[in-house]
């Protein structure tokens, strides 16, 4: 009976051991994780929702699991990797044997260059410990400072201040969100933040980041300190690509797959944070996505091709963010964008359009209040999908209806 084996329980591994069960395999199936919880949701890890006390949002239920044949074996690493003999051991010495092996072991945070480690007062956030352990820091009178002006930063700054934190967040480039989020909408969601009381500030780098006293002690280049009660680091992530790198996998801003997820190694596929892939729909462009669609989407898509069916990567990038009451959503990457277009969509809610040299709908950008944006840019990824060129006056005009671009 053949055995299929998948490192990494988050939202793609979860994903692709139940879809592999749902088109029809029937031998074993294990899925290792090095947690001790079993896969749940991180979304909510940043958002208000986790404000909110208690266990995290689980993709399923243990029972489920159990149901569907699918070994789960959790707080375990997987250390070695051997392609030849096709067999992975685990932390606890484990041996297994594997026919076809899925890497979907996700991303790290980055952490702070010189900053002492385990400080309980500096952090960084990932996992669902991490968000407990931030929570309890998130309390009135006290001084969060967060370092870093993107998604999860921003996300969290907004969580610190329904908790009723003050808060400050450090961003060494010029704007917040700089990378992938145009400058209008960038600037909104600066003054929001600023409306609430967060002390926001760009163009700004740090020397060096300490623990004295219990205080996270930040020093400015320009010779300021500021002193947090807590200070989260919120710089990015990097691809968990260690064991495929032993094993002598290929490796480009994460673990290279093909269009199929497919890595340099026969049987081995990877999926999700930590792999960079070719989108046909950007010319074959290699990127590496971290968003919980596209984790769920190539869990999917790697139980396919893990069975032989073949099938190419072919989705639009998407992301969202909500920060008070405010929605970002973006479809579609806008690097190579020359044309720009508006579309008001009502009260505080509006789309920008991104175009190519050839006129070609390459990304749109959408924010609002709750799901006001989410119907229209819903189209847009359609019209991305589709290479359309649309005009440009009618992308900009409110009074027509993208669905009727889409069918034209």
């Amino acid at each position: 009976m053949a055995h299929f084996v998948i490192l990494g329980a988050g939202e793609c591994g979860a994903r692709a051991a139940f879809a592999l069960r749902e088109k029809g395999f029937a031998g074993e199936i294990t899925l290792v994780g090095d947690e001790p919880l079993h896969p749940y949701e991180r979304p909510p890890l940043s958002k208000a929702g986790f404000a909110d006390a208690g266990d995290p949002k689980f993709i399923a239920t243990l029972e489920k699991y159990a149901e569907c044949g699918i070994r789960l074996l959790t707080g375990l690493e997987a250390r070695d990797l051997d392609t030849a003999s096709r067999a992975v051991r685990l932390s606890d010495g484990t041996a297994l044997s594997y026919d076809k092996l899925l890497l979907a072991t996700g991303a790290s945070a980055r952490f702070f260059p010189g900053a002492p480690e385990n400080s309980r007062c500096i952090r960084s956030l990932r996992t669902h410990h991490d968000a407990a352990a931030l929570r309890d820091g998130m309390k009135p009178g006290r001084h969060i400072a967060i370092i870093g002006g993107g998604f999860i930063g921003l996300e969290l700054a907004a969580t610190a201040r329904l908790l009723g934190a003050d808060v400050t967040v450090i961003e060494g480039l010029e704007r917040v969100l700089k990378r992938g989020v145009p400058e209008e909408i960038a600037y909104l969601l600066t003054e929001r933040h600023r409306t609430e009381g967060v002390d926001v500030r760009c163009g700004v780098s740090i020397e060096a980041l300490t623990e004295e006293g219990g205080k996270a002690v930040i020093k400015l280049s320009s010779g300021e300190v500021i002193e947090a009660d807590l200070a989260l680091v919120g710089i990015g992530a990097r691809p968990n690509v260690d064991i495929a790198d032993r094993a002598g996998l290929a490796i480009e801003n994460g673990i290279a797959v093909d269009t199929y997820l497919r890595t340099s190694a026969p049987d081995v596929f990877a999926a999700g944070d930590c792999c960079s892939f070719p989108l046909p729909i950007y010319g074959g462009r290699r990127v590496r996505l971290e968003s919980w669609r596209n984790a769920q989407e190539q869990g999917t898509l790697a139980a396919a091709n893990m069975l032989g069916l073949d099938e190419a990567v072919s989705s639009v990038p998407w992301f969202w963010s909500d920060q008070y009451e405010v929605t970002l959503q973006i479809a579609g990457l806008a690097e190579g964008a020359v044309l720009h277009l508006r579309r008001d969509l009502g009260p505080d809610a509006f789309i920008l359009f991104h175009l190519d040299t050839d006129g070609r709908l390459i990304a749109a950008s959408g924010i609002g209040p709750g799901n006001a944006v989410a119907r229209d840019i819903r189209l847009a990824e359609m019209l991305i999908a589709a290479g359309a060129h649309p005009d440009p006056a009618a992308l900009a005009a409110s009074n027509v209806k993208l669905k009727s671009l889409l069918a034209a």
